[in-house]
């Protein structure tokens, strides 16, 4: 029975965000209501839960053991762009005896172990598969409550969670002890409207969101931490990529070279946080530039990054809202801790929130602090939420599974290691790509990198 599924929309509070996800719970409610159901339960996560790492899920397990456990058969989790067809999903959920344990999704798996995956099944990455959540994923009730005692005795190992989906298949898995994934192809990522999607219960609607025209050029003020060691080989890439995107952009050091030119913040160059430096720009941003320009892009000198793409992204989010966005992995989540934006894929903030970041006193630790960490503990204390977007990525494009970047038009990546950084901006990033990148090889081979 559809009342026997909970839908959890995996949302987030940005107003942007929410609309979408407030969308999608009508769409599910109105497709039950037209098949004459009674109304399964619909949640957003951001709503549920005051928890700062309800969307790392897993804390959830308790309270969705003590509500649902007794009359419910799954919980199913989707993104806010993915598409239900609810009679589809009742066949397809109905295949499985619900009196088992039972872990469903669209399976991705590593095709070379990875840094983000700490190097996971470095023998054969590949036997490890864990859920696309673009595509939806569930889990029965017997599982639900299994998790929820066993988080109760043994809580989350690691304090970082960096790529959720990964994470949560290897709790679930225990080590051979707890079921693995279970592909299902009715879980889909394939466009609505693509010819492939009739046997689908979901699909995906894989694009760059545009809300009106793309933010100006001059709206946006790139700010780029380098220091002296780097000016020779990664800011040169930086000139030969995605420099020409931007019209206002500058390049922050430990020394002023002037062929570049790059300006020293007086801040000196540490092996490893830069927590002085990124705050040293986020003061000169509001006292320097000016106040017209509305929003700040942070970034390494090794980031790879598309600014056109960004600009219409940018159109979705009101910069007279505290955003701080880009991709989010937290710290200490299952003990209170905080969610942060990574680094190295770019961080991006509105002006109004770098106001109310310098207006609340709160700064680095120590001059070596992780920049980005510390933003996160600042803005979590704040009350200012992060806002999260898949199209970053704190690392390169062969770190990721093939089959869940195929339905993404990436805005960044990170690190020039053991890759040619001209070469996958090119092939990924490179402005009036948008179709090409839409299944059709474009410039060099994807499938190289």
């Amino acid at each position: 029975e559809l009342k026997e599924i909970v839908f959890i929309i995996q949302s987030q509070s940005n107003s942007f965000h929410s609309k979408r996800a407030e969308d999608l719970k009508r769409d599910i409610l109105k497709q039950a209501a037209d098949l004459g159901k009674e109304l399964p339960a619909v949640l957003l996560i951001h709503q549920i839960s005051r928890h700062e790492g309800a969307w790392t899920i897993l804390p959830l397990m308790r309270d969705l053991s003590v509500t649902y456990g007794g009359n419910s058969s799954w919980i199913f989790f989707c993104e806010e762009d993915t598409r239900i067809q609810v009679v589809k999903l009742l066949e397809t959920l109905g295949r499985f005896d619900t009196s088992k344990e039972w872990f469903l999704g669209k399976a991705l798996y590593d095709e070379e172990s990875t840094i983000i995956h700490h190097y996971a099944f470095a023998e054969n990455p590949t036997i490890f598969k864990f859920p696309d959540f673009s595509a939806g994923w569930a889990l029965s009730i017997p599982l639900v409550n299994k998790l929820a005692k066993k988080l109760k005795s043994e809580p989350l190992k690691s304090d970082f969670t960096i790529d959720l989906k990964h994470e949560i298949a290897l709790y679930i898995w225990q080590k051979g002890d707890g079921p693995h994934l279970t592909p299902v192809p009715e879980f889909c990522t394939d466009d609505a409207n693509s010819y492939k999607v009739n046997h689908c219960a979901t699909t995906f609607s894989s694009f760059l969101p545009l809300c009106g025209e793309p933010v100006k050029k001059e709206d946006v003020f790139v700010a780029v931490k380098t220091c002296r060691k780097f000016h020779g080989d990664r800011i040169p890439i930086v000139k030969q990529t995605w420099e020409r995107e931007a019209a206002l952009i500058e390049y922050y050091s430990d020394y002023a070279d002037i062929s570049i030119p790059t300006i020293d913040l007086g801040v000196p160059n540490t092996d490893r946080g830069h927590c002085g430096k990124t705050f040293a720009i986020l003061e000169r941003f509001l006292n320097q530039s000016s106040s017209r320009i509305p929003w700040l892009v942070v970034v390494d000198d090794d980031t790879l990054i598309s600014i056109s793409r960004l600009r219409k992204l940018l159109s979705c989010y009101d910069p007279n809202e505290p955003v701080f966005l880009g991709e989010r992995y937290g710290y200490g989540l299952g003990t209170g801790g905080y969610s942060y934006i990574t680094g190295g894929g770019g961080m991006v903030f509105s002006r109004i929130a770098v106001q109310k970041l310098l207006a609340s006193k709160c700064r680095c630790y120590s001059m070596d602090a992780p920049d980005d960490m510390v933003l996160g503990m600042c803005f979590s204390g704040l009350g200012i939420p992060i806002t999260h977007s898949p199209l970053f990525h704190q690392a390169r494009p062969m770190d990721y599974p093939k089959d869940y970047l195929s339905h993404q038009i990436p805005v960044s990546f990170h690190k020039h290691w053991n890759i040619d950084p001209v070469k996958v901006y090119f092939t990924w990033l490179a402005p009036n790509m948008e179709d090409s990148l839409q299944g059709k090889k474009a410039g060099y081979n994807r499938e190289d990198l």
